[in-house]
Order: structure tokens, then sequence, then C-alpha cells
């Protein structure tokens, strides 16, 4: 009955997502209440489970998300991440002008590819997915024309690694809410996210791309954005530095045990630097300088651009909360040892079973972030039954909530709508890359898993 309750559950979320078009925080709300009115919660005591639920799993994200968004939105508005697609671009522009002795030469297309794959991959980072995806387009637009290349063959690997760095790699949303809710570490989950990430933007982009070149695509002109002058842009060194700072501060803090520091005080300063909070706060109060007050903006022009970045995650952040009072609910309930007893009688492995059900859950709803924390509310009891490396189910159940993209996906018609494309042909590009995506980094996932304890 208890497998039973949750599937009905989770049915009635699709059904009040996808098909009845309810908004996706009053949907979990609505089917937390029902199922705990089902799994036996007192009437009187389902709300506190559901407010408990909700406060727990914002307390620990509520700073990151939010203090994540204002960096990206500093990235992307003061120019840097412009700049760092135009030195990676330039980078080989001459080498493909030089070598290619016809356009569409396949060596300069390469070293094009590449140099927005690394883009991608580096904007991609601090900018959350639909943020990145409206900035960068543009850019693989006028590079496409520039050089008449095939759009979808060049644009395709650079919208992988946006992809992939959304669904595996913190301070995003998704794998930060389930850092938290296994209660992994951050720093080692991004770096065991990096080691999977490379590999499959490398095998679901430039690779996969191969065999798109034929795909016809004409992209709309009415989406070329206007770029910054190039005097009103930060520097190179200056962009770059300033949109990896939480990469690096997160990294050093991950090295700092194997420095063998035996002072306690100098341990707990670094515990605290190390902190993801402090992390993205001491980040953006860099970037407030280097990409604000240094360009010439105000604080009141800033506080702006950080009131904006709020307003494009707050849907995100009540989504989360609306998973949290799921997740609270099934554990209040009692009714999550018992699934996880249940589900063990499957014989899957439980970073498996973690794929599994994202992947259901993501062609179902069409969203990675709700895919994600829902089926972390479901595998959590698992993680520690069998002693997972809570690290690792992390990115298994990333993997599996970008599996099949399609018509339900906001990201599909995203991509179709801008590099008009038929739903054929869409289907053939992107919901084929984002599947690759999921599978390899579920093989990521399974062989590290033969390494880490």
């Amino acid at each position: 009955m208890a497998l039973l309750t949750i599937f009905f559950c989770i049915v009635l979320l699709v059904l009040l997502v996808s098909w009845l078009k309810v908004n996706p925080f009053i949907a979990f709300l609505l089917v937390s209440i029902v199922a705990g009115l089902l799994l036996g919660i007192p009437v009187n005591k389902v709300t506190a489970s559901v407010q408990k639920g909700m406060g727990d799993i914002l307390g620990q994200l509520l700073i990151i998300i939010c203090l994540g968004a204002m960096l990206g939105k500093l990235v992307a508005t003061s120019g840097a991440a412009q700049k760092i697609a135009e030195v990676l671009v330039n980078a080989v522009s001459k080498k493909q002008i030089n070598t290619a002795e016809k356009p569409g030469e396949t060596a300069g297309e390469q070293r094009i590819q590449l140099a927005l794959v690394a883009a991608g991959f580096i904007i991609g980072i601090p900018l959350f997915y639909g943020i990145g995806f409206v900035l960068m387009v543009p850019l693989i637009f006028s590079v496409v024309y520039k050089y008449k290349l095939p759009a979808v063959y060049i644009g395709l690997p650079m919208l992988a690694s946006l992809s992939v760095t959304h669904g595996f790699l913190p301070p995003h949303p998704s794998p930060s809410a389930l850092v938290a809710l296994f209660h992994g570490n951050m720093a080692t989950t991004f770096i065991y996210g990096l080691m999977i990430a490379i590999p499959a933007v490398i095998l679901a982009g430039p690779v996969f791309a191969h065999f798109l070149k034929k795909i016809p695509s004409e992209p709309l002109a009415t989406f070329r954005a206007e770029e910054l002058p190039e005097d009103k842009l930060p520097g190179a060194a200056n962009s770059f530095l300033t949109a990896l700072l939480p990469v690096i501060l997160l990294m050093l803090t991950a090295a700092f045990p194997f420095l063998h520091v035996t002072d306690p005080n100098a341990a707990k300063i670094i515990t605290f630097l190390g902190d993801p909070s402090i992390v993205m706060l001491i980040a953006l109060m860099v970037a407030t300088y280097t990409l604000g007050i240094k360009q010439g903006k105000t604080m009141g022009q800033l506080a702006g651009n950080f009131t904006e970045a709020v307003k494009d995650v707050a849907l995100i952040l009540l989504i989360i909360a609306g998973s949290g009072a799921f997740k609270e609910v099934l554990t209040a309930s009692g009714v999550s040892t018992q699934i996880a007893d249940q589900l063990q009688a499957l014989n899957l492995p439980p970073l498996l079973l973690g794929w599994v059900i994202a992947a259901i859950i993501r062609i179902s709803l069409g969203s990675a972030t709700v895919a994600g924390l829902t089926a972390a509310g479901i595998v959590a009891p698992l993680v520690i039954q069998n002693h997972v490396n809570p690290n690792l189910m992390v990115l298994s159940i990333g993997a599996g909530s970008l599996a099949f993209s399609h018509v339900n996906d906001s990201g599909f018609w995203l991509y179709k709508e801008y590099f008009n494309l038929s739903i054929k042909d869409t289907i053939k590009s992107w919901s084929m890359m984002e599947t690759l995506v999921s599978v390899i980094g579920l093989i990521g996932v399974t062989i590290l898993n033969l390494f880490v304890k």
C-alpha cells in the first residue's frame, strides 16, 4: 500500500502540473496534504509537517540560491559572460580563418565549437540555465552567421555544457538542494560532478553533434540580442576570476584537509570560510566591486539588479519548498522506511534506483528540478540504510533528472523556437542530447562508486 500511495501521489502531481497546468508549488502543497492524509498523519498535524519540511529545506538553501542568482545576474548584466565568450572564441578565430580554405571546414568548425563549449561550461557554473541560455544563444547565432556554419552543430554542444552544469554542479538549485537533503558535502559533490561533467559534455556535445550537421536550421533574427560595446565590457581576467570565484573557493576548501594543518583555530576559520553560504557571500561582495562599482555602476543600480535576480528564482525557491514539504510528509508518516524496504526488493542498486525514479518523473513532468527533488524524498532512507555515498546519490539523481526532455519541458520549446526547428528535429537533437547526458552521468557515477567509499 505504501508504494501504491506514493505512485498515486506522483501521478496526481504529474496530472496537476502537466494536464491541469497548476503551478508546481501549489501542486506540491496539494499532493503533500493528500499524501499526509492517506499515509495516516493526524489531520491536525498535516499542516505542521508541511510547514516543517518547507522551513527545513529553505533554511539550508535560501542563502545559497539567492546569492547565486544575484551573482549570476551581475555576471550577465555587466558583460562579463560576453567577455568570457569573446575571449575564448577570439582565441581560435584566427586559426579558424587561416586553416579553413572554405566555409564549414571541419578543423575550423571544431575550434569554434570547442571554444563555445568552454564558454558555456564556464558561464554555466555561476548562471542559472535559463539565464545562460538566453545570454549565450545570441553569441552562437553571431558565430554561425559570421562563419556560415551549421547552427545545430555549433550551438548544441554549448547548450549541453549549460545543461550539465545545471544538473550536476552546485551552486545550481537542484544539486544544492540534493546535497542538503542527503547531508552531503558541497565541495566534494562539485569535484565528483566535475569529473563526470567533462566527459558528459564532450560525448553529448561535440561528438554527438557531429551526426547533426545536416539538420536544417535558420535561427530567427528576432532572437539576436544586442551586445554591449567593447569599451563597456570588464577585462578578461576580471571576468574569468569573478565568475569562477565560488568554484575556486570551494576547491580550496576541499583541498584543505590534504594539507595536514594541525592548528585547530586555522581549521575552524577554513570551515567557516568554506561554508557554501559564506563562499557565495564572499563571491558576491567581490563581484559587486569588480563587476559593479569598478565598472561605474551605482549601488542603487546594483540593488535593482539583485532584486530582479531574486524575482527570477522566486518560483524555483517555492518549488524547492514544496518538495521539502512532500519529503517531510513521507518522513513524518514513517512510510519512507517502508518504501525503502519495498524498493529494495526490486534488487536495484540504490544509485541506479535514484536515477530511474528521477528519470521517470522528469519524463512525466518535464522539470529537472522537480524530478530531482521528488526522487530525493523517495530514496532518502536508502542512502542511510545502505551506506550509500550521499555525494554520488546527488549526481545519480541529477543525471536522471536530465533524461529525455520533450514537449512538456520549457527548455525543449526554448531551443526549438530559438533555432527555428521542427519538433522532429528538436527531438532528434535536443531530446537525444539530454538523454545522452543523463546516461553518461549514470555511467560516470557507477564508475566513481567503484573507487569512492
